[in-house]
């Protein structure tokens, strides 16, 4: 089977380029149009939209926004996509049915079809190019007509950022020896082939978020109110001396809302663990400050209800080290976007829940469409 090709060798001059990107940014809809709160995914295309029209390219863009679910919102429509883009790339993008040069088809996610890898659709996005370009690393996971159906329709490559993304995330799953993943979130029976995986490379896997919860349920401690997933953890995986969990947490009545900290043994049934204690978080900085590489997937703490403090420690840590590092999850940006990090030591992926589906699979549908020869 064939290797991805990169866009940065393909002639495009003249060539009408079908661009898939992620641009699902979130919006400020408090004040008459929305606006753009956050346009690093926008700023991630870059790159690859930059290399296009500067080889004389013609670019057609198509992206989701939101969560329509198959119906045309006002609210989620792509104009102010398009209007940021412009701004960025330092000339007009329009919106079809208004054509040109440089143009933004309407939200994929108004139609149903996309979401089921309608194979109409894609014969119906493949008119708007003569080539294709995957530069949505972040929707590679899914088996959407626009990443992986539209792919044996057109000659097609990976954009800058998608080859990026992969080379990085190559590194992760073969690590320098020492190296330290931390990763967060919930569900552990989702989890668990990722950190079976990992567990051969990684010295150690600190565990924050739900997923703590689950190995501490398994490693016969109370976990009182505490979020834990409906399949028990592995007895056996939970019990690995390499997975660590916080000694000390975090924990908030459920009733009250007041928390305190304490020791992990000592939490009530009215409580539920809400981040990793101070003690913890300390010596989890400095396992991370002394490791040569670390792999970071989701908080450590319940992030977007405050409790930040542990995550934010850890991300200060990783900024102040030598360590180089990937990172993911938006929370976990947010947190390490509080430090003055270096962007050629910590690789900042633009991808969640596929960066965690990558490195558990070593590829994406994506990704793995794009190797495949153009029908004829």
């Amino acid at each position: 089977m064939q290797e991805v090709k990169s866009i940065r060798d393909a002639d495009v001059a003249g060539k009408r380029v079908l661009v898939a990107v992620d641009f699902n940014v979130p919006l400020d809809m408090t004040r008459g149009e929305p606006q753009i709160v956050d346009d690093t995914r926008i700023r991630a295309a870059l790159p690859t939209l930059q290399l296009l029209r500067g080889r004389g390219a013609k670019v057609v863009v198509m992206t989701h926004l939101g969560r329509p679910e198959g119906k045309e919102v006002e609210a989620l429509r792509v104009a102010p996509l398009a209007k940021k883009l412009a701004e960025l790339m330092g000339e007009p993008v329009t919106v079809a049915p208004q054509m040109s040069d440089f143009m933004m088809l309407e939200n994929l996610r108004f139609d149903p079809r996309e979401e089921l890898g309608d194979p109409e659709l894609a014969q119906e996005l493949a008119t708007f190019g003569d080539m294709y370009v995957n530069e949505a690393f972040s929707n590679s996971h899914r088996n959407h007509a626009s990443i992986v159906g539209v792919v044996g329709l057109l000659p097609s490559f990976a954009g800058v950022r998608l080859m990026e993304e992969i080379d990085k995330l190559g590194e992760a799953l073969t690590p320098p020896l020492g190296a330290v993943a931390l990763i967060g979130g919930s569900k552990f029976e989702t989890k668990q082939p990722l950190i079976e995986k990992l567990m051969p490379h990684y010295a150690k896997i600190l565990l924050g978020g739900a997923l703590a919860n689950d190995v501490i349920k398994a490693r016969g401690l109370p976990v009182g109110a505490s979020l834990v997933s409906s399949t028990p953890a592995s007895v056996v995986v939970a019990s690995d001396e390499r997975l660590a969990v916080a000694t000390d947490a975090v924990m908030e009545k459920v009733e009250s809302k007041d928390a305190r900290t304490g020791l992990v043994v000592d939490v009530r049934q009215d409580e539920r663990i809400v981040d990793v204690g101070p003690v913890t978080a300390e010596a989890w900085a400095t396992i991370v400050a002394e490791a040569p590489f670390v792999l970071w997937n989701g908080p450590l703490g319940v992030y977007e209800e405050g409790y930040t403090d542990a995550s934010d420690i850890v991300a200060r840590a990783l900024a102040n080290s030598s360590a180089k590092a990937v990172v993911g999850g938006g929370d976990t940006e947010a947190a390490l976007s509080k430090t003055a990090f270096n962007r050629e030591r910590v690789y900042l992926s633009t991808g969640g829940g596929a960066m965690l589906q990558f490195l558990t699979d070593g590829t994406l549908p994506g990704i793995e469409a794009l190797k495949q020869p153009k029908q004829t």
